[in-house]
């Protein structure tokens, strides 16, 4: 038999199981060769769904044309990402076929952004932050149910298990006073490093969760991407510019995943784009001297940050859609 016709078997077999409805229960039942084997088939079906209607979609979002355009051709980080997604897509397949399915294709390709969500979800469990960040009632009761403590409880609750870089001074201080402004008025001049250290404090009363769910996922987080290019020389020509669009497009991409997120889980994407953006571009780097200025500036605009907004929105949801 050829390798084509061996391919087409195995194939076969993963589109029979699926037909008859039994796929997910007759994963469960065997044994771990035989759920490796189909795990390999149900690859071969699948992953070019994946990497047309999704990775495509998200490579191009992030500027990065040349991944877009192979599934061989994606950068390092781009494949892991890739990884993580047809993990996702496989778990979700053999997890959930238990009705009839006689388009797998077509079955996927609804299922494909459920089914990612739910695998960031999970790989958030596994740095070991909440898979979706929400306030305990001992940490509600504890904070006296104040709407703003509450809502940077869950802003620090996201941030230690999100894929954004480590950043200088711990949080990400300067976004969340914007957001306390935007939340409690311009005129409430509060101290945001006091509302911290008052949640941590709460969040600190039950040290166990504080460590498991603070503590462990934040010293888990990716140092900061601009420190990789800080130790440039005037000697060197391909110092220290050289790796500056590169930066710029892997903290957009960064930036772009953090408001599709949000926006998605329901939050003013008006609020969200400032605070993404304050937190991954205005601050001073080695490598792109005067990026936070023009941000300082652009988020002191009215205007700019509506058409920010608007830019942004018709990538992460065209036509008020998604993807």
């Amino acid at each position: 038999m050829a390798e084509g016709d061996i391919r087409r078997g195995k194939a076969a077999g993963v589109r029979e199981l699926a037909v008859q409805g039994v796929l997910a229960d007759h994963v469960r039942a065997v044994g771990d060769d035989e759920r490796r084997r189909l795990r390999a088939e149900a690859y071969e079906i699948i992953h070019p769904i994946v990497f047309c209607q999704f990775t495509r979609k998200r490579e191009l979002k992030r500027g990065h044309t040349w991944c877009a355009t192979s599934l061989r051709r994606l950068e390092p980080r781009c494949l892991d990402r890739f990884h993580d997604d047809m993990d996702a897509v496989l778990d979700d397949i053999f997890r959930n076929a238990k009705v009839p399915i006689h388009n797998l294709e077509g079955w996927v390709s609804r299922r494909m952004q459920v089914a990612t969500i739910e695998g960031y979800r999970r790989r958030r469990g596994q740095r070991g932050a909440l898979q979706r960040p929400r306030v305990p009632g001992w940490l509600a009761a504890a904070l006296g149910h104040d709407a703003w403590l509450l809502t940077l409880a869950v802003a620090v609750l996201d941030f230690v298990g999100n894929d954004i870089p480590a950043v200088p001074g711990t949080w990400p201080v300067d976004a969340w006073a914007q957001r306390r402004a935007a939340m409690l008025g311009a005129d409430n001049h509060g101290d945001i490093s006091h509302d911290i250290e008052t949640m941590l404090a709460a969040m600190r009363t039950r040290p166990r969760w504080h460590e498991s769910y603070v503590e462990r996922p934040l010293a888990g987080k990716q140092p900061p991407v601009v420190a990789l290019t800080s130790e440039s020389t005037e000697d060197d020509p391909a110092s220290p510019t050289a790796g500056d669009d590169d930066l710029l497009v892997e903290l957009a991409a960064l930036a772009v995943d953090a408001i599709e997120r949000r926006v998605a889980a329901g939050e003013d994407p008006r609020s969200v784009v400032v605070d993404v953006v304050r937190t991954v571009f205005d601050r001073p780097t080695a490598t792109a001297p005067g990026v936070d200025d023009r941000v300082a500036a652009c988020l002191a605009d009215s205007a700019e940050i509506d058409r920010l907004t608007a830019a942004v929105l018709d990538i992460v949801a065209p036509g008020g859609h998604g993807e």
